[in-house]
């Protein structure tokens, strides 16, 4: 290990062992600060008002923790950059170093190595480690509450379509090759993998329409097929007749697209990018293209979150050389409240632009990151030459 350390030029392991002890005071407090406000007040509410034991709230709590430090790593990236190069500004040693003929490119290095860093560090937690901490921790407290006041009510208003084949009634085979609309599902209410109030039109056989009404109903794994209860079918030919038939249960040969459309988590934070593409897929599957066009949105999100630690790396670092910049920590963390807020405001403003449709879902994620990215390069340009 020391070996590998002497093969670091000096400068390097100099400015980056004074950053490192700094990013651990940012990610505490920047952490403690996310989970007092959003998740510590409300246990303790729940702990009094629903009686949630003390055991449980503690490991929720720490369940809690993965999430909160994803938000927490880019901004503890600004902060130690912001207080670190600040203080060697203030004491003088940025311009030693430029004494040496060392230039700002090359002092600004080591902080975007340690944002390097913590991108891969960030997106490690934020793809495999959050998704599954979040999903425990709300499940856990799901049944730890119990059913009469959990937070979560099963999912509404369930709308699926079904794309393929027309079949012609007579040869029962396809009259063509193209893809059309053949099947509409819609269900007032989702719990517990029962399906109620459901309605399913059906347009799959050429000459027929087929609406079918169910109280409720479910997907029957072995038989492939769903399985409804007490309702009704009404066939309606293109000649006029019209048949009704009232059941008590009922086999109905549909694939399971609904039940998992209706399991996708709302929030994508919940999801790998790999969940995500496929929860993707199926509202697109399903013809809801504004849901389908806000997952790419979170997507494309989930890939430009890591990468803002390299952003406020280096507009952290960039301002921390001037000398106009002193080492105080209140001035550091008020400038840096500053940037996170304009940062993120002008993310959620392109992801608003992503989801109704302006811009595309990669552009609408990654123009945030580009500007200040090229605002960042253009301080550190700036401060080169003067």
């Amino acid at each position: 290990m020391s070996a590998i350390l002497k093969k670091i030029p000096l400068i390097d392991r100099w400015i980056i062992s004074k950053l490192i002890p700094i990013l651990f005071f940012a990610i505490s407090a920047f952490t403690i600060v996310s989970l007092s406000v959003g998740v510590m007040f409300d246990l303790i509410r729940k702990i009094v008002e629903y009686g949630l034991p003390i055991f449980i709230a503690l490991k929720i709590f720490f369940l809690s923790l993965p999430g909160f430090l994803v938000i927490a790593f880019p901004m503890s990236v600004l902060l130690s950059c912001l207080l670190t190069y600040g203080t060697l500004s203030s004491n003088s040693e940025i311009l030693a170093l430029k004494s040496l003929g060392i230039n700002n490119y090359r002092i600004v290095l080591p902080s975007l190595l340690l944002a390097l860093f913590m991108t891969f560090l960030t997106f490690t937690f934020s793809d495999n480690l959050v998704p599954i901490s979040n999903r425990v921790a709300s499940d856990l407290l799901q049944n730890s509450l119990g059913k009469s006041i959990r937070t979560e009510k099963g999912r509404y208003n369930i709308s699926f379509s079904k794309y393929g084949s027309i079949i012609d009634s007579k040869t029962n085979k396809p009259i063509d090759g193209a893809s059309h609309l053949t099947h509409i599902f819609y269900a007032r209410r989702f719990l517990n993998k029962i399906m109620y109030d459901v309605t399913v039109i059906d347009f799959s056989k050429q000459g027929t329409k087929i609406l079918l009404t169910a109280n409720n109903g479910s997907f029957d794994d072995q038989l492939s097929s769903w399985k409804f209860n007490d309702g009704k079918i009404m066939a309606t030919e293109d000649e006029g007749s019209v048949s009704t038939i009232l059941f008590d249960t009922y086999i109905y040969p549909l694939d399971n697209g609904p039940s998992k459309l209706a399991q996708i988590p709302r929030d994508a934070n919940n999801m790998t990018i790999s969940e995500a593409k496929q929860a993707q897929k199926m509202y697109e599957m399903s013809g809801n293209i504004k849901e389908s066009r806000k997952m790419k949105v979170r997507i494309n999100e989930k890939m430009t979150l890591p990468m803002s630690c390299i952003v406020f790396s280096l507009i952290g670092s960039t301002l921390g050389i001037k000398q106009n910049i002193r080492s105080s920590k209140s001035q550091g963390f008020g400038i840096s409240i500053i940037l996170i807020f304009l940062y993120y405001l002008t993310c959620f403003v392109f992801s608003s632009m992503g989801v109704i449709g302006l811009l595309t879902p990669f552009l609408a994620a990654w123009i945030p990151v580009l500007l200040f990215l090229g605002f960042g390069t253009f301080l550190l340009w700036r401060s080169s030459r003067f």
